[in-house]
């Protein structure tokens, strides 16, 4: 089969590490090669084959193309691997409750999906993405499929599944609506977990695909707040407004607009800026040195901050997280949420309803061959500069798919 497949290469990761220093892209000296591979084989009886069609690039595979990922994974990954876990694919036959046509895959590899029985805690209360053993069990380590060498991924044109992580697409969608499911869900698990107050004042720092995905995730799923967004560029800002920003912000502008909607006060000057009081709750999309820094010097004492963008090695001061008692928490992925209401519900569920409400496909802004990758990876590199928003891999009319 064809696939993009990511290598255990150390000189072509040094190679992708200065790249990515200097402002390339990893792309084409790095890990990262188009090979004709066989097709993986079922890990057991509750596994099935399906042929993707469409599957996104998002930061966490820009990070890794660019040797910009941490050590962290190593012992949850496993070589070589497919990327791609933003995945709509065929299924040729009927599985358990699963018809055959489309299917949206949720990646997470937990107890269930690796035999492993009786399933660990985090597994047990439905909170798949804190699974305890995603280095064991039936498969090779890895913690999602498109990173684990026994699954394969969505960046080629055959791969495998457990029938537990299959949902089945609406007939009506287009597969760009149906490939924008699983960020969603990313989105939706961290407004969710982020437990915002109401009346609160939440700053979502990045309008990216994630950020904006996370504004419409809280307008949707949230209690009422005011949705302070910060966006670089003209067509993101429309769109969190659009999907529920009150107040949308240069980054230059992030301060000023804090301490005007908080009522505080400036203290410093020039480079040194911080504010008496601040923002009750900042969702950081971004993940970086610069974005956490933003995000403590506008946090209010006693307040909290979210990364649900995924944050790598950084220098950060992190005094005032001391002094002014700040929380700092992470989201990853999904699994099961708690609403305000307090009933709980599937997190993929709640991504296929804010999927069609927000008419969410239409953030799909290009579509590449497997064969063009080094371009589809500097698009999505460079998405907001150039104007959008989600770039993916189209494997529809590849000839060795529609031969299968």
């Amino acid at each position: 089969m064809k696939a993009l497949r990511f290598e255990r290469n150390i000189p072509r990761f040094a190679a992708a590490t200065i790249a990515s220093r200097l402002g390339g892209s990893g792309a084409k000296v790095g890990p990262l090669r188009l090979r004709s591979i066989d097709a993986p084989k079922l890990p057991g009886s509750d596994w099935v084959e399906i042929l993707p069609r469409l599957s996104g690039i998002c930061g966490s595979d820009l990070a890794t193309i660019n040797a910009q990922s941490t050590r962290y994974f190593e012992p949850i990954v496993s070589f070589p691997f497919v990327p791609g876990h933003e995945i709509v694919a065929d299924l040729r036959e009927p599985v358990g409750d699963i018809p055959a046509g489309r299917v949206v895959v949720e990646p997470v590899l937990g107890c269930i999906a690796r035999g492993i029985s009786p399933a660990c805690a985090a597994c047990e209360r439905g909170d798949l993405g804190n699974c305890e053993r995603i280095a064991f069990g039936s498969l090779e380590p890895g913690l999602q499929t498109g990173f684990c060498c026994s699954t394969g991924g969505g960046w080629s044109t055959r791969m495998v599944a457990h029938v537990s992580q299959l949902h089945a697409v609406p007939e009506s969608w287009t597969d760009e609506a149906a490939v924008m499911v699983e960020p969603t869900a990313c989105a939706v698990h961290g407004a969710l977990i982020a437990d915002v107050t109401e009346g609160d004042l939440v700053v979502v720092l990045g309008s990216g695909t994630l950020g904006l995905l996370t504004i419409a995730a809280l307008r949707r799923f949230g209690r009422p707040c005011t949705i302070l967004a910060v966006a670089k560029h003209p067509h993101q800002r429309e769109l969190a407004v659009e999907f529920g920003a009150d107040i949308v912000v240069s980054p230059n502008e992030l301060t000023r607009a804090v301490r005007r909607a908080s009522n505080s006060l400036a203290l410093g000057d020039g480079d040194i800026i911080r504010l008496t009081g601040g923002a009750d709750h900042v969702i950081d999309c971004v993940g970086s040195q610069d974005s956490i820094t933003e995000a403590l010097g506008v946090v209010r004492p006693k307040g909290r901050i979210t990364l649900v963008g995924m944050p790598g090695h950084v220098s950060v001061d992190l005094t005032g997280l001391w002094q002014r008692e700040i929380t700092l928490s992470g989201s990853y992925a999904y699994g099961t949420e708690t609403l305000p209401d307090g009933s709980r519900r599937r997190t993929f569920d709640l991504a296929f309803e804010l999927v069609e409400a927000a008419d969410l496909g239409r953030l799909v802004t290009a579509v590449y061959p497997l064969s063009s990758h080094e371009q589809a990876i500097a698009h999505a590199s460079a998405s907001g500069v150039r104007g959008a928003v989600r770039i993916a891999f189209d494997l529809r009319d590849e000839k060795e798919r529609n031969r299968a």
